[in-house]
C-alpha cells in the first residue's frame, strides 16, 4: 500500500525534477493540478552573500499551496518533493538537507548514491524518501539503506536513463519489494500511465513533457525542440556528464557535433560542485526522454495534466469494456 501522502493524487503521477527546468512556478502548477511536483535542490542557486534561494523557494511553494488549499478545500493541491543529489562532489548536500528538514519537505527524492543519514533526516521530519535506481542491485541497496520507495529509471527516460526495459526492471523489483514503486521512461500519455500501473508500478514518473509548458524554466528554443522532435531524435551518450544520458540530437548538431559520432566520457568526470555535472561548454545540449512524440504544443502545466487525466480515464474505460 502507498503511504498516505501519495494516496489521493488526481492521477498516479509524480513529476520528475529536471535540472534548470523545474522551479517554483512549475512545481506549484503541477501540485495545484493534482500531481506531485518536484525540483532539484541544486536548481535553487544564489550568488555569494545573497539570501539562500532554497529557503525562499520552499517558503513560496508552501505558502502558495496553503493558500490554494484554503480556497479550494474540495480539490487540495498534491504534495511536493525536493531532489537531493547524493554525490560526493555536491558540497551543498548537508546544508540543503538541513533546510529541507527545517521546512519539513514532505517527499525527498535522492539520486546518484543511497545514504542512510539522508533517509534518516527525511524520516526525522516526517517525510518519505524515494530513491532512483537503474537496476535491481541498486534497488536492493537503496532499501537496505532506508529508502521508503524506489523510482525505476528505465530505458527511454530523460536525463541519466538506465539501459533496461521497464518490463524487466519492474518485474525483478516486484519479485521482492512491495513498497512504493515509481516508473520512469518515455511516459507521456494517459495510456502509458495505465500501462505502468498494469506492469506493477504504483505511479508514473514524468519529466520531458513538462519541458514544453509555460511554467518550465527552459529557453523557448528548448520548448520548441521538444514539440518538434520525437523518439528518433533522442541520442544516448556519456560525453556530456560522464554517465549515459538521453539528449536531443538537434541540440547536439547546433553545438557543432555529430550525434552519431560522439566520444565517450568516464563517470569520474562528474562534478556537482557548481550545481551540475554538465560542463558549461555543454549548456545548450538539452536532455529529453523518448516519449516526446506525444507532445504537440506548448501549454500550461495544468492543461497537460488535464490531458493526461482524460487519457488515463479513457484508457481504463476502454480496457474495462474489452
Amino acid at each position: 500500500m502507498l503511504p498516505p501522502i501519495l494516496q489521493n493524487l488526481r492521477i498516479p503521477v509524480v513529476a520528475s525534477p529536471m535540472f534548470i527546468v523545474s522551479g517554483p512556478d512549475l512545481v506549484i502548477a503541477q501540485c495545484k493540478a493534482g500531481i506531485v511536483g518536484s525540483f532539484p535542490a541544486l536548481n535553487a542557486r544564489e550568488k555569494d552573500g545573497d539570501p539562500i534561494q532554497l529557503e525562499a523557494w520552499l517558503t513560496r511553494i508552501t505558502e502558495e499551496l496553503d493558500r490554494h488549499n484554503q480556497a479550494n478545500p474540495d480539490r487540495p493541491a498534491a504534495p511536493f518533493a525536493v531532489n537531493q543529489i547524493v554525490h560526493r562532489s555536491n558540497a551543498r548536500l548537508e546544508r540543503d538537507i538541513e533546510i529541507c528538514h527545517r521546512h519539513r519537505v514532505p517527499i525527498w527524492i535522492t539520486s546518484l548514491g543511497a545514504r542512510t543519514e539522508v533517509n534518516a533526516a527525511a524520516h526525522d521530519c516526517g517525510a518519505i524518501a524515494l530513491h532512483d535506481i537503474i537496476n535491481n542491485v541498486f534497488a536492493k541497496k537503496a532499501i537496505e539503506k532506508g529508502a521508503d520507495g524506489l523510482i525505476a529509471v528505465a530505458a527511454g527516460a530523460g536525463g541519466h536513463a538506465g539501459p533496461q526495459s521497464p518490463f524487466a526492471l519492474i518485474q525483478e523489483i516486484r519479485d521482492w519489494f512491495n513498497g512504493p514503486l515509481l516508473l520512469s521512461g518515455a511516459i507521456a500519455t494517459g495510456r502509458a500511465i495505465l500501462a505502468a500501473r498494469a506492469m506493477g508500478a504504483d505511479l508514473a514518473y514524468i519529466g520531458s513533457p513538462f519541458i514544453a509548458t509555460e511554467e518550465a524554466n527552459a529557453p523557448a528554443e528548448y520548448k520548441d525542440m521538444i514539440v518538434e522532435s520525437d523518439a528518433m531524435d533522442i541520442v544516448t551518450s556519456s560525453l556530456f556528464t560522464g554517465v549515459s544520458g538521453n539528449y536531443l540530437a538537434p541540440s547536439i548538431r547546433n553545438a557543432g557535433l555529430d550525434p552519431e559520432a560522439l566520444a565517450h566520457a568516464d563517470a569520474s568526470s562528474m562534478d556537482f560542485g557548481q550545481g551540475s555535472s554538465k560542463p558549461k561548454a555543454w549548456s545548450t545540449i538539452w536532455g529529453s526522454g523518448q516519449g516526446i512524440g506525444a507532445v504537440r504544443e506548448i501549454q500550461p502545466a495544468g492543461q497537460l495534466v488535464d490531458r493526461l487525466a482524460g487519457e488515463y480515464a479513457a484508457a481504463k474505460a476502454e480496457l474495462s469494456s474489452m
